[in-house]
């Protein structure tokens, strides 16, 4: 499970799961002038730096399994692009010949469009955008493309070029509750001739272990064949065979040089994993995983999220390379230490409380590479495995992405605070307090939110009871556990803030400003919501502020035909947040579908038109792009004579396009 966005406001800016050749390097890349780790910005999109500190004070040994599993990340990044949409490639590969070839009037408006097209179906892996789904169109004429491919000589036809100029496929993932959400959804796990009936009918039938069960049809893409449905597995010899093959020499390479038995024990799993497709032994693999907590160097690698699938099963491909932050994770290690007291405490039902909350491991980690769906856009925190049975027996481990939060943060704000805050005293704690609260809500959200509750005994998981509302609900579930306890003096008691009624308030400040008006700004006028975190976020605010508006305790005021909101009671709304945690978990321990579908689509879905109108207007003076995503620093090794590696330095890429023209180049595997 992913916390992938910060708010708005509150950072000023928006961000809400290989048999390969080491390659010498003969000349680094020099790092581009960059402003306040600003790459490029384009569209709706900013790209950013992130560093690696503390580099040098790695082992060399320690350097290679990071290189090596950055490396089978990589080699695995056409799978994403594969999955996210069945043409996905061609038409990168097409449009790629054309950036790189074209020799033609490269000052036109329509080649400046062209060019920021591509960049943005880059920044998505597809055409879809990586954060609304719809289908991004190109500010360009199918003739003038069709020029352009003549030019350069390169082939894009039929449905892969029509597609780029039509209404068919314009949702990656459609989650309208009138719609045939898995026909009438772009994505790549299901055939395009198969149905949502198609997919329930078929996984409904399988039988799976009430007390272990497997993640069914998380490595597979369900399709039909002579009107039968097959499940295609990725693995070794199967679907995605060669980069899955390019995957694996890289994970054995960094299983020779693991910290330790568990460490190496946990590569072998996922190196078997990736060769039978088998998800017992993927399970077997996240419990050796999870357990595998001694060493400074850790991963997350496979199809793990499954947000991406309007049905819940099918994962989506990530990998992300960690570094620990000694410093941070030992201020935070106490939150973990205290999660049994935070589940006791909670206002949930004593029936759907843990009587124990085993293994929560909470850590601020050094990103040094990520790929697939964490990249170019990615989370800042993450809580996994995702298997509910292997978190309740064996744990879970939970990270903050320490130096991708700070290069957010290092990239300034855009003075936005000051046009949506209501008062100057909002203002100033937002200033104080602000990073601080999001700090907070994302450890409380992954290490006691995600790990917090349980379901009752005969129901099954939420994936197959809340069905496609399940996503909004988890991370709505954890954001309130959070919220619940960003107001408790516990948190001062604990040493991690030094007044907990400032974090509390400004915490509580930015999330109503966020849910209720400017992540709106991410929408075109006249959108629903549709992103799982984007949803959970309008629901779980607007059902608050309902209840409090009705005591007083939130007050919507009009200034000078302004919206802004000025909470009043703030120890009502943490009794309000606290009641909404309570039925969000009654919720998923009973697998109430209908309450599920009550809340998102009464609270979550639809937008206020006047308000959202208004906070389109208000936000035209900023330029701020409002989507953030990263370049990784490059890895470069060093070699002796006999292709042995001395030393592994760090660098940054030229340029974004750079980076995605040498990614397609390096580790483009599948055609």
């Amino acid at each position: 499970m992913t916390f992938k966005y910060l708010t708005v406001l509150s950072l000023g800016l928006l961000l809400l799961t290989s048999c390969g050749q080491e390659k010498k390097e003969e000349v680094k890349p020099e790092p581009k002038e960059t402003k306040a780790g600003i790459v490029d910005e384009f569209a709706d999109i900013k790209i950013l730096q992130y560093e690696i500190p503390g580099w040098e004070n790695l082992s060399l040994e320690k350097q290679k399994l990071v290189y090596y599993m950055t490396q089978a990340g990589l080699s695995g990044r056409d799978m994403m692009w594969a999955q996210n949409y069945r043409h996905n490639l061609t038409i990168r590969k097409a449009l790629e010949n054309v950036y790189t070839t074209y020799t033609g009037d490269k000052n036109t408006e329509d080649w400046k469009n062209f060019e920021t097209f591509v960049k943005r179906i880059w920044f998505s892996n597809g055409i879809h955008h990586h954060y609304s789904t719809v289908k991004m169109t190109p500010d360009f004429s199918a003739e003038y493309l069709n020029q352009l491919l003549a030019d350069t000589n390169t082939t894009l036809e039929g449905e892969a070029f029509e597609v780029l100029f039509n209404d068919k496929d314009t949702k990656k993932v459609n989650l309208s509750k009138d719609a045939d959400i898995v026909l009438e959804s772009a994505i790549n796990f299901y055939g395009p001739d198969v149905t949502t009936a198609d997919v329930e009918q078929f996984y409904g039938s399988k039988t799976v272990d009430a007390n272990e069960p497997i993640e069914l049809g998380l490595n597979t893409k369900l399709v039909k064949e002579n009107g039968k449905l097959v499940e295609k597995t990725y693995k070794s010899g199967g679907l995605y065979g060669e980069a899955i093959d390019e995957v694996i020499g890289w994970l054995e390479k960094a299983k020779g040089v693991a910290e330790n038995e568990n460490q190496a024990k946990a590569l072998g799993l996922l190196i078997d994993y990736y060769k039978t497709g088998s998800l017992d032994t993927w399970d077997e693999y996240a419990i050796a995983w999870v357990n595998s907590t001694e060493g400074d160097i850790d991963w997350i690698n496979g199809f793990i999220e499954v947000y991406n699938d309007p049905k819940g099963y099918k994962g989506s491909y990530e990998s992300i390379v960690q570094i620990k932050d000694f410093d941070m994770s030992k201020k935070m290690a106490v939150l973990s230490k205290d999660a049994q007291w935070f589940e006791d405490n909670s206002p949930l039902m004593a029936e759907h409380k843990k009587a124990e909350v085993k293994g929560v491991s909470y850590k601020t980690v050094i990103v040094a590479g990520e790929a697939g769906d964490a990249s170019p856009s990615t989370p800042i925190g993450v809580n996994l495995p995702n298997n509910n049975w292997i978190r309740q027996a064996h744990g879970s481990k939970s990270v903050s992405l320490g130096n991708i939060i700070n290069a957010y943060n290092g990239a300034g704000g855009s003075g936005r605070l000051e046009e949506f805050a209501n008062d100057s005293l909002e203002v100033a704690l937002e200033k104080e307090y602000g990073k601080q609260a999001d700090k907070l809500h994302t450890a409380l959200h992954e290490v006691v939110g995600h790990a917090s509750g349980q379901i009752n005994p005969g129901v099954g998981t939420p994936k197959e009871t809340l069905k496609s509302y399940k996503s909004t609900i988890e991370e709505g579930r954890a954001d309130l556990f959070g919220l619940y306890y960003l107001m408790d003096p516990k948190l001062q008691e604990l040493g991690l803030t030094d007044n907990w009624e400032k974090t509390g308030k400004a915490a509580y400040d930015g999330y109503i400003r966020n849910g209720m008006m400017t992540q709106l700004i991410r929408l075109e006028l006249g959108d629903d919501v549709e992103e799982a975190h984007m949803r959970n976020r309008q629901w779980v605010s607007a059902w608050v502020f309902e209840k409090a508006q009705e005591s007083g305790a939130v007050v919507m005021e009009q200034r000078d035909g302004k919206t802004y909101f000025d909470i009043k009671d703030y120890s009502k709304m943490r009794e309000l947040f606290g009641e909404l945690l309570k039925e969000t978990q009654r919720i998923t321990s009973e697998g109430d579908y209908e309450a599920a579908k009550a809340l998102v689509e009464d609270y979550g879905v639809k937008v206020n038109q006047d308000i959202h109108k208004e906070v389109l207007e208000r936000n035209k003076q900023f330029k701020s792009a409002p989507y953030s995503g990263f370049v990784n620093p490059v890895l470069v090794p060093e070699m002796d004579e006999d292709g042995t590696i001395t030393a592994i330095k760090v660098t940054q890429p030229e340029s974004f396009e750079a980076q995605m023209l040498e990614y397609a180049k390096t580790y483009g595997f599948l055609k």
